[in-house]
């Protein structure tokens, strides 16, 4: 581990230093190894991990991703039966159901995490990377950047894949459970924006340079 560098506080770390995003304490950087990940000394935060995704594999997970996207949400996630009749529906399904319901609150939150945030972190991620691949800053770039960080955390495909298992267990009791590809598809989905967790994104402003005007 590199030690702090005393004295050097700048807005915006070189591309030589760290600076811990916790507590404002900067490092010197160096090329870190393969399976290494750099840890501030004084709030043990994560200053940066090793990566060995380049940019075009990057795109290419983030292709995968919306391909992934699109299939889960034209199918539909479940089918339920009872007494001969099927009732299958698909995510947007359930959200107008939660509407109608009286559950306006719930249903603006599904559709934004399960929707609009991981599809808004998606189109973001493969903009920056396609202008990327030739070492140059997209337009709009350190907005792209600043609102990546933002909404990272509120992508919750995991979280709705989990539930879903959970309710499809306990909803065999009661009724016939037909799993549709729907699910299947927000399973992969969540495996891939689990790999997207990992990627640090911030790379990116080392890797690249600014167009000229």
């Amino acid at each position: 581990m590199t030690m702090p560098a005393q004295g050097i506080k700048p807005g915006i770390a070189p591309p030589t230093l760290w600076i811990c995003e916790h507590c404002d304490t900067v490092y010197r950087r160096r090329e870190l190894v393969c399976g290494e990940v750099a840890r501030c000394t004084r709030c043990d935060a994560i200053l940066a991990r090793h990566h060995s995704l380049s940019v075009n594999a990057i795109l290419a997970l983030v292709v995968t991703a919306m391909i992934a996207f699109i299939q889960a949400n034209i199918w539909p996630i479940v089918t339920l039966g009872l007494n001969g009749t099927l009732i299958s529906t698909t995510l947007w399904g359930c959200i107008v159901m939660m509407w109608d319901e009286s559950a306006q609150v719930v249903a603006v939150l599904a559709a934004a995490t399960l929707f609009f945030f991981p599809i808004i972190k998606m189109l973001l991620l493969g903009w920056v990377s396609l202008y990327a691949r030739s070492g140059r800053r997209a337009p709009g770039f350190r907005w792209a950047m600043v609102t990546l960080y933002r909404i990272g955390p509120w992508t919750m495909t995991e979280v709705f894949v989990l539930g879903a298992l959970v309710a499809i267990v306990k909803a065999h009791m009661y009724f016939d459970v037909i799993p549709n590809p729907g699910i299947f598809g927000y399973g992969v989905l969540m495996l891939i924006i689990t790999a997207f967790s990992s990627i640090d994104v911030r790379r990116l402003w080392d890797t690249t340079e600014e167009t000229p005007a």
